[in-house]
């Protein structure tokens, strides 16, 4: 599966469109990572628990779309964009989305 923000895929034509595919995943923070951070906020630093929380969600988000992708008889996605949005407190969606296509 070829994946890409452009509007399309360079050297290939698109041929037929299937329509927006989506994946998505609501995270929760963890009381572990949360007391890693506060300390982390007294000396500065990158908070990589939560950095990694946030890649891990992003590759499942993608990998939901993918999954919906494949099943139209797509081999890309163009177009993908990211969002994300608070659902409660602590948690939030990570949510991909694009337009499935098939390229020669």
């Amino acid at each position: 599966m070829i994946l890409t923000t452009l509007e399309g895929v360079p050297g290939r034509t698109i041929v037929r469109h299937y329509g927006i595919v989506q994946g998505s995943t609501v995270r929760a923070k963890n009381i572990g990572k949360d007391i890693l951070a506060g300390f982390k906020n007294l000396v500065g630093g990158e908070l990589s628990g939560y950095t990694d929380l946030l890649q891990e969600a992003r590759q499942e988000a993608i990998n939901r779309m993918v999954k919906e992708a494949s099943h139209t008889g797509a081999n890309a996605v163009v177009n993908i964009r990211f969002a994300t949005s608070a659902i409660a407190a602590g948690a939030a969606e990570i949510f991909a989305y694009g337009t499935a296509v098939y390229v020669e």
